[in-house]
């Protein structure tokens, strides 16, 4: 029996498309009677194409996704298959590319979850889909304790993760929190200040030489570690919490780091403006294994090595575009219109918990910055230091039906609040940083949608949406256009 830890199922929809099927289930349980022409076989005929006999995949292997195609490089050269990464450390068949899959920009996506819901099943009855590692009640679920018991109760079950490709996270409020949970609305009927539902994306895990903040809340984070050790520790506690395994050792810590800092992946290609390292460009992965950084590079008090002021001219990946000549020269011109755009653009920031509230700021009602004010890495478009922000995205006003509501009060002035997830406050307990999350990098947006922490935005057109709305940006349709076309460059 073989068990394979991604496959490229593209052929099997007709178009080039990679799907995951989940790493726990053996691909011989996909079939009624395995043979020539079944699912089997096309899957064995697929990995054989593009894992050599040592089980690795090459370097720059397109992956297709709705504006173009994708891709990852190694620094090693080529991605191993037999790192415990792929493997199962657990007790529930999870393994570290349950969540973090090549082919949906090493994150997950609800188009290759709903696939790998129909292809991982155990046995041949339509209502035994459903069935692969990544469906676990435990997080998988919108609540712990979901019917699972047929194929409808477990798509009403994993709607969350189906829908929008978010894990459920379950945390208690901090005994020592500056407030208290008053009041529940969960659409599960599970959550308490016990436990806190709070649904957010799997961050991906290649580009993360850029990372500066290990987990969306920030609950890695230890003051003077590096984001390689703080990494070591998540990795080990994923596996106990996500998988239900036994903390790692020390040298499988370091395998699955080092093999999650040797990763770039980017978009590559470009339905209108083609290959997007042509031309003087930079775009695609294999520049960003050269990219400088380090915490504090280019931070917005200033270079924390060299001392120089902030840049907020972050990227420069399309600079030749500006003046592209030939067959895609419109498409390429309006990327670099885009960058521009991303980069200079004025916007007036307001009511930005991080930003607006904080001492060191002097406590502005409002500043003028860029994206980039926010988005400072040169090239990666993350924050260069630990700074999280609460920009809006679960304030009472955004919740969707699906989504819990908490209502939170200050202990010491009685003020009350309701968000769908208090974010860093749930690890600090102060009442300032309740709904701050760190921002994401921003190299191979299009291979992985939807956006922000929580899904909010199903694609980059709601995302600048968001912005164009929450910070009056006034964009007119041109420079829109021209900002969604370098979004998805990256």
């Amino acid at each position: 029996m073989k068990t394979y830890a991604v496959v490229f199922v593209g052929a099997l929809f007709g178009q080039a498309i990679g799907c995951a099927v989940d790493p726990g289930v053996d691909p011989g349980a996909l079939d009624d009677e395995p043979g020539e022409g079944s699912t089997t076989a096309a899957l064995d005929a697929l990995v054989a194409r593009h894992a050599d006999a040592h089980r690795r995949l090459p370097n720059r292997l397109p992956i297709f996704n709705e504006t173009g195609a994708s891709t990852t490089v190694s620094a090693q050269g080529y991605i191993d298959l037999d790192n415990e990464f792929f493997q199962s450390l657990g007790a529930n068949g999870r393994r570290c590319v349950s969540c973090h899959v090549p082919t949906s920009g090493w994150t997950v996506t609800p188009r290759d979850l709903r696939a790998a819901f129909v292809l991982t099943r155990g046995g041949t009855r339509d209502d035994e889909f459903g069935l692969g590692a990544v469906f676990r009640t435990l997080d998988g679920a919108n609540s712990p304790n979901a019917d699972i018991s047929t194929m409808a109760s477990r798509r009403r079950a994993y709607s969350m993760l189906l829908g929008r490709g978010l894990i459920r996270i379950g945390l208690p409020v901090p005994a020592n929190a500056e407030f208290e949970l008053i009041d529940v609305d969960d659409p599960y009927q599970f959550a308490s200040a016990a436990e806190l539902s709070l649904f957010r994306r799997p961050l991906p895990v290649a580009n993360l030489k850029f990372d500066s903040t290990v987990m969306w809340d920030g609950r890695e984070v230890v003051a003077g570690a590096t984001v390689a050790s703080e990494l070591a520790t998540q990795s080990s506690d994923a596996v106990m919490l996500h998988a239900q395994g036994k903390p790692l050792s020390p040298a499988q810590r370091k395998s699955i780091v080092d093999f999650e800092l040797a990763l770039a992946g980017a978009q590559v290609y470009d339905t209108r403006a083609g290959l997007l390292d042509l031309g003087g460009a930079r775009g695609g992965p294999s520049a960003i294994l050269g990219e400088p950084f380090y915490i504090g590079i280019n931070d917005n008090f200033g270079d924390s090595k060299t001392g120089a002021p902030f840049d907020p001219v972050v990227f420069d990946l399309f600079d030749a575009w500006s003046s592209a000549q030939g067959a895609n020269r419109e498409a390429r011109r309006a990327v670099a219109r885009g960058q521009d755009i991303f980069n200079t653009r004025p916007i007036k920031i307001f009511g930005v918990s991080g930003i607006n509230d904080e001492a060191v700021f002097g406590k502005p009602d409002s500043i003028v910055g860029s994206c980039t004010t926010c988005h400072d890495t040169p090239n990666g478009g993350n924050h260069s230091i630990v700074a999280p922000l609460n920009i809006g995205l679960v304030d009472a006003s955004r919740r969707t039906p699906d989504m819990p509501l908490y209502t939170l009060r200050n202990k010491a002035t009685g003020e009350t609040v309701q968000v769908t997830d208090p974010g860093r406050a749930m690890i600090d307990g102060k009442w300032s940083h309740i709904g701050r999350f760190k921002g994401p990098m921003l190299r191979n947006l299009a291979a992985r949608a939807p956006y922000f922490h929580n899904g909010f935005a199903a694609d980059l057109n709601e995302v600048i949406d968001f912005y164009q709305t929450r910070f009056d940006l006034g964009l007119t349709a041109g420079e829109r256009a021209d900002l969604l076309a370098f979004l998805r460059s990256l």
